[in-house]
């Protein structure tokens, strides 16, 4: 295995203590990369205790963002017009079949690990889409003896559908899905995000994650001209996976490989803002700056090349909360705050986001600093209870915007 490494300023990089892993994150505001050229994981089998796991999670979920980008393709013609968009028909197809690849290749490799996910079949059943969502996964599917029929692929997406499972309040092992967290980003024809999101949860801890997201775009505004040349040529307009194993930091490559580039391996850290008015904020879709308790004293602005004194800059992001997580375990936002509205937050649109930006160096608990209990859903595991909402920071400005949130609401 080659190693390229660029700015090394820290301890080698498979062995990083958390204490070390943070202090080097947060040194600068720009984000520090080196970078691993392999076929495999980026760190050693035999120290990491979920690498298997993580190992079939990237290939999975590669195959499933494919299979995204291919059911899109058949929305939009070459200008970008909508083509069919009856009962959202694209957007079932792509979601339910996400979740039905990935309920049958992990089941085959995990059958005793249960699956918590967003679909059940109720609905490909009523519009009679089992036929299309079974086309959509044959394409991805590793090979059987057997062809593959309408009925695995409905009860696939059953496996991990709200009465697949009951779990009780015992510790336990499951994965959870988001078969694709952002559908208004999918169904644009720009270049909005939208993320599949997966990860493994043991007794309570998120302990491997993995997000594809075809529409990411690496942001080249703060590299020098050599790193330009690499990254453009590496991961410009293919998209990106992200994955994280506890322990073992956060990392992202190409998602789309081709023949002639090897898989990079860059390893992911948070930005290094400490004052809450230099931060670069992300908001959920359906929320805005005023709704929240930094509200009362910043003013925000979505104009980077205007900020002036007092404004925290707000990154339109859409769509999706995964997103968001995505950008802050880059680097490339300080910020992600969720109001907690009457509406449940579902555990799939958090899971795998908050290891991500946690093995980066960031911090995630809800708004009176407690940790995001996963197993609050005792039977289902499937809704958390954060109080106030979920605040996602690089870890620096955790406890700034905590003590802001508690005067807000003394106020």
């Amino acid at each position: 295995m080659a190693i390229v490494i660029h700015n090394l300023r820290s301890a080698p990089i498979t062995h990083l203590s958390a204490v070390h892993r943070r202090s080097f994150a947060t040194s600068l505001s720009s984000p520090r990369r080196f970078n691993v050229r392999a076929n495999l994981l980026p760190f050693p089998e035999k120290s990491s205790k979920y690498y298997k796991h993580l190992e079939a999670a990237v290939e999975v979920v590669q195959r499933a963002s494919s299979l995204c980008v291919d059911v899109k393709s058949s929305l939009f013609s070459t200008d970008d017009k909508v083509l069919e968009k009856n009962d959202n028909t694209p957007v079932t197809v792509a979601d339910f079949g996400v979740q039905a690849l990935l309920s049958l290749e992990l089941n085959k490799l995990f059958p005793d690990i249960p699956l918590v996910a967003e679909e059940d079949s109720a609905f490909v059943r009523s519009r009679n889409l089992a036929g299309t969502v079974l086309d959509a996964v044959t394409t991805k599917a590793s090979s059987t003896s057997k062809p593959l029929t309408q009925d695995d692929v409905l009860k696939a997406i059953d496996r991990g559908g709200k009465d697949a499972f009951v779990f009780g309040s015992k510790p336990a092992t499951y994965w959870v899905l988001d078969p694709i967290d952002g559908t208004r980003g999918f169904l644009k024809a720009s270049k909005a995000l939208y993320v599949v999101g997966l990860a493994l949860v043991v007794e309570g801890e998120v302990v491997i994650g993995v997000m594809g997201c075809p529409n990411w775009q690496e942001d080249l505004s703060e590299k020098n001209p050599a790193e330009m040349k690499e990254h453009t040529d590496s991961l410009s307009g293919s998209g990106i996976v992200m994955i994280a194993h506890i322990g073992f930091g956060t990392w992202t490559k190409r998602l789309n490989s081709t023949s002639n580039l090897p898989d990079v391996w860059t390893r992911c850290f948070v930005d290094g803002f400490d004052l809450v008015h230099k931060a670069r904020l992300c908001l959920p879709d359906s929320q805005t700056w005023e709704s929240l308790p930094l509200s009362s004293l910043f003013n925000a602005t979505s104009d980077a090349d205007n900020v002036v004194n007092n404004q925290i800059l707000v990154l339109t992001a859409c769509c999706g909360s995964l997103s968001k997580y995505l950008m802050v375990a880059s680097g490339r936002a300080s910020i992600f705050i969720q109001r907690k509205k009457e509406k449940t937050i579902k555990s799939w649109d958090h899971a795998v986001g908050m290891l991500c930006v946690h093995e980066a160096g960031g911090k995630v608990s809800d708004w009176e600093g407690s940790e995001i209990d996963l197993a609050a859903d005792e039977s289902g595991r499937r809704l958390i209870f954060p109080s106030g909402g979920v605040l996602v920071t690089n870890g620096n400005l955790h406890h700034k915007i905590l003590q802001i949130i508690s005067q807000t609401s003394t106020v």
